[in-house]
């Protein structure tokens, strides 16, 4: 069983595995959401939508994922397949499942998880090579080769374990979120006005006063819950404990802090409209910026890579998968695996992608899809397990 006690250690950890997707949401969110409602950064629509993120990021994040999902384990380990697991009567060794109406819906949910952890790594990661052509044009014909040489290198260093390849992230995504945090307090001090979309009253206006496209919305705002089925898949890998410390310590209140400020920056100056976050630092501090955010990108891969892990030794103990070679990385944590096949099928898929798409921006609307069907198949057997069990 995933140990629950807190680790300083785990928790550093954690933050280079579990939060790198979630955590490098602000770099697209806010504009996906402006170019998806098709309005114009007004103070009204700012706080709308400002509001709608920062509640649904409570709710969803916070009240239904860390306090309560992560409270629901199997043997310590979570994500959809450990629900299965929950939601199934007892059976015998190595009998399989029933094909019930939940195992399939189970299945496609795990699927889609399994899809997201192919596209995450290649989005990511040719997203941050594309960040190094705000420093310069001439970077623009080795975006490909330079994001295919990255993930070659992500994947290769796999085998080294889930903490020991975190240890080497954490201190990264640490600077990360602090960088992004305090970028934000500066812009939000420009124009605090944006602190009036902690009013839940802005989110309601909003969706109710945009017809189609105040629905439509939700398909962009998900983007920034993107990683939170990873981070309860990645649960087995640290305990609950220390994933819920990183949240609440320095996660979510410095991604509260960059998307206000991201609104502020908006209000302030209209021409910020088109990158939003990159303005928040601009002059000498661009190009640090742009690097750091490449480094983020790149580590937002790692937590469905392991939630890959994860999902295979769920499966193949459910009888859903076949049999295959799993190695247990920490003699300390049980659920720390690595599986050399999925991995190197993940690195395959993934190359494959970045060569096929070429931009980041061919990749968003299978992005938001996988996202959103793992989180809905999750959620009914949630329901099945807190209602019937």
């Amino acid at each position: 069983m995933a140990s629950s006690r807190f680790k300083p250690a785990l928790a550093l950890a954690a933050l280079g595995v579990v939060f790198g997707d979630i955590g490098t949401s602000p770099l697209y969110t806010i504009n996906t959401c402006f170019t998806t409602a098709h309005v114009e950064p007004t103070l009204e629509n700012v706080l709308g939508i400002l509001s709608l993120l920062l509640w649904l990021l409570t709710f969803v994040v916070c009240v239904k994922y860390v306090f309560n999902m992560m409270r629901v384990d199997h043997d310590g380990e979570g994500g959809i397949l450990a629900l299965l697991a929950l939601a199934s009567p007892s059976r015998s060794f190595g009998m399989p499942l029933s094909l019930g109406w939940l195992t399939i819906v189970v299945v496609a949910g795990a699927a889609m998880l399994f899809g997201d952890g192919i596209i995450t790594p290649a989005i990511s990661v040719i997203s941050s090579v594309e960040g190094l052509g705000v420093a310069t044009k001439a970077a623009q014909p080795y975006i490909v080769p330079i994001s295919v040489a990255i993930l070659i290198a992500l994947f290769l260093i796999q085998s080294r374990g889930t903490e020991k390849v975190g240890r080497i992230f954490g201190p990264v995504m640490v600077l990360w979120f602090l960088a992004i945090g305090v970028s934000g307090a500066v812009a939000i001090a420009r124009a605090p006005q944006v602190l009036f979309a902690l009013d839940p009253r802005h989110a309601l206006y909003f969706i109710t006063h945009h017809g189609i496209f105040g629905f439509l919305i939700f398909g962009a705002v998900v983007l920034a819950m993107t990683g939170v089925e990873a981070l309860y898949a990645d649960m087995s890998h640290f305990g609950r404990a220390p994933i819920a410390f990183g949240w609440f310590a320095l996660v979510f209140p410095t991604l509260i802090l960059n998307y206000l400020g991201q609104g502020a920056i908006v209000l302030v100056d209209r021409s910020a409209f088109d990158n939003p976050f990159f303005a928040l630092t601009p002059g000498p501090l661009l190009i640090p910026m742009v690097v750091l955010a490449t480094l983020a990108t790149v580590i937002a891969s790692q937590a469905l890579i392991s939630g890959a892990f994860t999902l295979t030794e769920q499966a193949i103990n459910l009888n859903l998968w076949p049999r295959m070679t799993v190695i247990h990385t920490s003699s300390n944590e049980r659920g720390q695996v690595y599986v050399p096949a999925v991995n190197a099928a993940l690195a395959i898929a993934c190359v494959a992608l970045v060569v096929t798409f070429k931009s980041s921006a061919h990749l968003a609307s299978a992005f938001g899809l996988a996202v959103s069907a793992t989180m809905l198949a999750t959620s009914i057997a949630f329901y099945e397990v807190v209602t019937n069990v």
